[in-house]
Formats: C-alpha cells, structure tokens, sequence
C-alpha cells in the first residue's frame, strides 16, 4: 500500500536550504520514491493552519518511506534540513 510523507517546512537559512534541496531528489528515488509536491503555495480552506512550505512524498509503502528517513543516503541532507529550517514530518498510509 502506498505511503505518503507530509512535511511542513518553515526555512531559516534560504542559501543552506538550497544546498538540501540538490541532494534530497536522488535519495528519493534510490528508495523508490517520488514528489507529489514539492513546496506548491498552499491555502488554508478549513481551521488556523497556514502552512509556508509542503512537501509530499509518496513511496510504495511505510517501511521504505522510513527506509529512506533513517537511511545513510539521506543522513546528510537531513543534517542540512535540520539545520536550515523548522519542519514537521509525518508518514501516513494511502488508500
């Protein structure tokens, strides 16, 4: 069953950032993943939630979407990641 990752993103450092934004694709695709949206303008429709950047992954199931969070491939563009914005991740299974 297909999984997606839904992450918020607020940068804080624009140039670092960019530096994230060369390495992620190829880690991506090693775990057999794609973008579905990578950091579309985004507009609340219901509630407070005002979100600045989303990102959506989707990878054909659970366990490869955290094979690739947790993976030595993608450990160095999340330490970018971690330190050049705020972000709130989650997985969650498609239907």
């Amino acid at each position: 069953m297909a999984a997606y990752i839904i992450a918020e993103i607020s940068i804080t450092d624009p140039v670092e950032y960019e530096e994230y934004k060369k390495l992620t694709p190829a880690t991506v695709a090693a775990y057999d993943g794609a973008f579905k949206v990578r950091g579309a303008k985004a507009e609340s429709l219901e509630g407070n939630w005002e979100p600045g950047r989303v990102v959506i992954l989707q990878f054909p199931s659970i366990e490869r979407a955290k094979e690739w969070w947790s993976s030595e491939a993608y450990s160095e563009a999340k330490g970018i990641r971690q330190r050049a914005a705020l972000s709130k991740m989650i997985v969650v299974e498609g239907v």
